[in-house]
Formats: structure tokens, sequence, C-alpha cells
């Protein structure tokens, strides 16, 4: 056991060079409970918290980089739910959230499909601790004139960034159509077989399948 009054085998200070504004990373939200919930907004489990200064209501959040040059770095922002000044902070968290649900659950922001819609709800606050989805990294001052990183927004499926970092395809879009009427084939045309529905994969959220 180390002595206190010995400190030479103690852990030399680590001093960590900002990363660069715009580095797109994976990065995992992590959200650090205030104890406040409101059942009318389903903001339940204690994962909001509300500032004492000016009442507004918000997710804490830690980002870790999770791979690349700067595996493991740390970066703290606050995700907006509500203000007592208007609806303008809680609109830009609700833009925040569903980016980082299309960036973690490879929808593209176009898709309107049952499946894309379903991927961007979430049955509680606890859904988005743990999260992991592609970021854009910014450097910006913090509150003592000291500049920080801070996840500037999720990178989603359909910026060539995304690709870049996960090495996935994205899925494509589901655009909606008019179905028309088909057309008769002649006689001779082979009739094809009859499709079947594809079964849901066991194990699988409702929105994956």
């Amino acid at each position: 056991m180390s002595a206190w009054n010995d400190f030479n085998d103690a852990e030399q200070q680590q001093h960590f060079d900002l990363i660069p504004k715009g580095t797109v990373a994976k990065v995992r939200m992590t959200i650090r409970p205030g104890g406040y919930d409101d059942p009318s907004q389903d903001w339940t489990g204690g994962y909001a918290t509300q500032s004492f200064e000016t009442g507004s209501i918000y997710l804490s959040c830690e980002f870790v980089v999770l791979e690349g040059a700067f595996a493991r770095r740390k970066m703290w922002s606050n995700v907006g739910l509500h203000s007592a000044k208007g609806p303008a902070w809680g609109n830009m968290g609700r833009t925040f959230v569903r980016a980082a649900l299309n960036s973690a659950r490879n929808i593209r922001p176009q898709d309107n499909s049952p499946q894309a819609a379903a991927a961007r709800r979430i049955s509680g606050l606890h859904e988005l601790d743990g999260l992991e989805f592609v970021a854009r990294i910014d450097v910006e001052k913090d509150g003592r004139g000291d500049l920080r990183n801070v996840v500037k927004n999720p990178v989603e499926p359909d910026h060539p960034d995304y690709a870049r970092v996960t090495g996935a395809v994205a899925r494509p879009a589901q655009v909606a159509y008019t179905p028309v009427a088909p057309v008769a084939s002649p006689a001779s045309a082979p009739t094809a077989a009859p499709q079947t529905q594809r079964p849901s994969v066991p194990g699988k959220p409702a929105w994956a399948q």
C-alpha cells in the first residue's frame, strides 16, 4: 500500500492536447443522473437534471471516445430537455437525440419507413444511457474561458464520414410511393413464385425486425 508521506510512486499528472476541431470518432454517451423526474414527459429513472440557477432541465452527459488515436478521451456536454425561456433549447436537444439514434441504429435521416420511425422511438431515457454513435468533436470555451472539447453533433449514415468511421453501409432510405395497378402479363409469360414474408429474428428489438 502506498504511503501518504511519500508520493514518488504516485502516477504522474496527465496533460492532454485538445482533440482537433472537426474530428469524427465513435463515442459512447453516458448520462450522469441528476435525480429529476417528470412522468408527464416520460422523464423517469432520475436521469434528468434540473439547474438550481435557471430551472432548466437537461441530460448531463459524458462522452468517451471508443476508438482511434483519441480512445478513452472524455468530454462533457448537456442535452437540453426544457427551458423556461422557450422551446428552442428543448428542440435542439430533440434534434440531437434524433440524430444520435439515427447514427447508432444506422438509419438515414430521410428514411420515413415504419422501421425507421420505430428506431427513433425510445421507451425511456435509460435507452440513451450507453448509446454508441459517430460524433463530430468541436472546441469551445467553458464558463471560465478555457478551451475544451465537446460533442458538436452526431454524424448520420448519409454522411461519408459515417462509413469511414464505422465501415458500415447505410441502409437505403425508404421513400413513400403511390401503388399503381399491375399491368396484365401475356399468357405466355411465366408466373412468378409467391414470396413469403421474412420471419422476425428472435432477440432483436422491435425496430430492427
